[in-house]
């Protein structure tokens, strides 16, 4: 597998892990920064577990990518799904008066996380750009 295969086949293997922590970190309760966007925005069980079922979905696109990232149209999905779940994630923020939730909310934190977020993302996209000509 050349170079270019072999950093997109990475980094797809690493959001399939990303994801599969999400989704125990959420099915657990472990509200862990990075893992939880809205760590320290109240939420219940069962928003929790749809959390983690829905991130568990994810992880597998994510690895399924990984084992075969030939796939071009897996990957496409992948970086269209991506793109809208910033987006919302970006509504969110936009939209919601975390304050009115708690005073204690960060938000800034939140902006912080979504940028990560983002600069995977766009990591993606460039390393999915490199392979398409081979």
């Amino acid at each position: 597998m050349n170079r270019n295969r072999q950093v997109l086949r990475l980094l797809l293997l690493a959001g399939g892990v990303y994801f599969l922590l999400v989704s125990a970190a959420h099915l657990i309760g472990m509200k862990v920064p990075g893992l939880y966007i809205y760590f320290n925005v109240p939420s219940t069980v069962y928003q929790d577990r749809i959390i983690s079922l829905l991130a568990f979905g994810w992880a597998v696109f994510f690895t399924t990518g990984a084992a075969d990232p030939d796939n071009k149209a897996l990957v496409r999905a992948i970086l269209i799904a991506g793109a809208g779940a910033i987006a919302g994630l970006c509504g969110i923020n936009l939209a919601t008066d975390f304050e009115s939730l708690s005073p204690d909310i960060d938000v800034p934190v939140f902006w912080s996380e979504i940028a990560l977020l983002v600069i995977y993302w766009l990591s993606l996209v460039i390393s999915y750009r490199r392979t398409r000509g081979q």
